[in-house]
């Protein structure tokens, strides 16, 4: 989906999104980094109806690792393929996966895409949760279409909607008090760029920059590169 969705119609052909974000101990980074880069990204872009899977790295805010993997759709992470990653687990994933400190994992819906192609510098901004979700849906199209025209280094941007029930969380995750937020992610070409990005957007849904994540890429892998 390349242009910003105008109907709750389009929540239906959306495509997924699997957001995993967590730190991890400076003793354990070397290996978890080897386990993400030479095991996991490969393994989950090869489960049919992934389309890639991509590694960030922060600069500033949220989480130190996060892990981006796009799906054709939500359905992908009710399929057969999806359920065998995790029942035929390797035991360097189980290590790895109880390495994880203050993890997040989110399986969302993407809406409101503006712009196409990956950017090397991301930013996460999280929404409050609204009670009309299609009105945040066309809040997040105007402000990405917003950014494309007077945004320099603009590249994407896209409203991530988390699905309560298929987002469980992690095994070191905490569940009191966990909110599952809208989270509006934009794309561009470089760290100025996103930060600009991440003040307008702020502004905009009256959120505090602060709040924002900001990452840079660290690699990316399509599914095509696997065929």
């Amino acid at each position: 989906m390349n242009t910003p969705d105008s109907s709750s119609s389009a929540a239906t052909t959306a495509n997924g999104m699997l957001f995993v974000a967590s730190d991890v101990e400076p003793a354990d980074e070397a290996d978890f980094n080897r386990w993400y880069d030479q095991e996991h990204v490969e393994e989950r872009a090869r489960i049919p109806g992934f389309l890639s899977g991509a590694r960030y790295f922060s600069l500033e805010g949220g989480r130190k690792y996060l892990g981006l993997y796009r799906t054709e759709s939500l359905a992908v992470f009710g399929s057969a393929g999806y359920r065998a990653a995790f029942e035929k687990q390797t035991p360097w994933s189980v290590a790895n996966l109880d390495r994880m400190r203050r993890p997040v994992r989110r399986v969302c819906a993407v809406r409101a895409v503006t712009g196409f192609g990956s950017g090397s510098h991301v930013v996460v901004l999280p929404l409050p949760a609204a009670a009309d979700a299609e009105a945040l849906v066309q809040g997040a199209a105007r402000i990405g279409q917003q950014l494309k025209k007077e945004q320099a280094g603009f590249v994407q941007s896209y409203l991530l909607v988390p699905d309560t029930a298929l987002s469980t969380p992690l095994p070191r995750e905490s569940t009191e008090g966990r909110v599952l937020q809208p989270l509006l992610v934009i794309e561009t070409s470089s760290e100025a760029a996103a930060r600009s990005a991440r003040a307008t957007a702020a502004t905009a849904f009256d959120a505090d920059p602060a709040g924002g994540w900001l990452l840079a890429l660290g690699w990316k892998l399509t599914a095509a590169e696997l065929a």
